[in-house]
């Protein structure tokens, strides 16, 4: 059998000329695709500014600075995450609060969102998890009942919609990431959206070491270089122009996927909520609740001998060593958290799978059980 990878990017010969194109002006930073790039992105999630950047991480990282966190500051967010989510709050000193998920959609959960509100609670950063928005209505209600930021992280939830809405749409400000196995990518690259002026200007100086209208080099406050270069807003220029496609085909193989697996009684497939329009960041199933992590750590092991790539998804971010030392989480704190991290298991997804390597996966993944 062929070995099949875990991910991998869609990239056409549009989006090679594209990138092409930027190499041919000579013009590689600072250019007009950068910003055909924010334009095109802040109006398909309807926002009023985007600032194109280096990564999703620092994306996030410039609505945690430009909004005031800080020491002395906490920030409620999920521990079932990718850690740069957690990361960011740290960096600027905040302390965060982590609250369990909702074991269905895995996202966090909004009532223990409510209890952990403290008079040193600045924001909630929720995260759309694995494309499935969280439930941003409930939040958007508590933030406004408290008079607090709500941050969405959306890196892996473009195309997704919650009761028609688009994810990157809800809340202060929201980021995307474009990592190549998410669903457009510019190799490295990020997007903050949002509709306050004040903001984004800041970000977008920020971003650019800190500088002011006064000239290249009048840097006016703390900045970083995270600017986009030319070469990846061109091939996210291209790959967000065919966003719908992209979607689609992913929409095809995750159907292919509950096809396949529907009937094994031993597989806990994602649930998708009848509000959500999903986009799918990647496939992650679980073992049934009789598994241990040990017995999907078998699994894992099973698949790659086969060829398959697979990944446990995702590690609960509160059993990092790092931050079980800052903060002094340890197990047994979230109960759904740990649960869903023991058991899942990432399956190769990416657009262009065919119906034949979903069955051969399918087939693995039932042996691999069984053994």
């Amino acid at each position: 059998m062929n070995s099949i990878p875990l991910a991998k990017p869609w990239i056409t010969k549009a989006d090679m000329a594209s990138v092409a194109s930027v190499l041919g002006s000579n013009r590689l930073s600072l250019g007009p695709m950068k910003h055909a790039f924010e334009e095109a992105l802040a109006e398909r999630v309807g926002r009023r500014y985007a600032v194109a950047v280096n990564s999703g991480t620092s994306a996030l990282h410039l609505i945690i600075r430009g909004l005031g966190i800080g020491p002395g500051d906490e920030v409620i967010t999920t521990p079932f995450s990718f850690v740069a989510s957690t990361n960011c709050i740290l960096m600027e000193g905040a302390t965060p609060v982590f609250v369990d998920i909702d074991p269905v959609s895995l996202c966090i959960d909004p009532e223990q969102v409510e209890q952990a509100m403290t008079c040193r609670t600045r924001a909630i950063l929720a995260v759309d998890v694995f494309g499935h928005p969280a439930n941003w209505p409930r939040l958007e209600t508590i933030a406004r009942r408290n008079e607090i930021v709500l941050i969405e992280d959306s890196a892996e939830s473009l195309g997704s919609t919650l009761n028609g809405r688009p994810c990157g749409s809800f809340g202060k400000a929201a980021i995307f990431g474009f990592y190549p196995n998410k669903q457009i990518t510019t190799g490295e690259g990020g997007m903050l959206v949002t509709d306050d002026k004040a903001l984004a200007a800041l970000a977008r100086s920020m971003a650019d070491q800190g500088r002011g209208e006064g000239g290249w080099l009048n840097h006016i406050r703390l900045g970083y270089n995270y600017r986009m270069d030319e070469l990846s807003a061109s091939l996210g220029v291209s790959q967000l122009s065919r966003l719908d496609e992209i979607v689609s085909a992913r929409s095809r193989v995750a159907t292919w996927y509950k096809q396949a697996l529907g009937s094994c009684d031993d597989i806990v497939l994602p649930a998708v909520s009848p509000n959500v329009g999903m986009s799918w960041f990647v496939y992650v199933i679980q073992l049934a609740a009789t598994f241990t992590r040990d017995d999907r750590d078998r699994v894992l092991e099973r698949l790659r001998a086969t060829g398959i790539g697979c990944r446990d998804y995702f590690q609960p971010i509160h059993l990092q060593s790092f931050i079980q030392e800052r903060l002094g989480t340890r197990p047994g704190d979230f109960p759904a958290t740990e649960s869903a991290g023991d058991r899942s298991i990432a399956l190769p997804f990416f657009p262009e799978m065919t119906h034949g390597q979903i069955e051969q996966v399918a087939e693995s993944l039932r042996r691999g059980i069984r053994e």
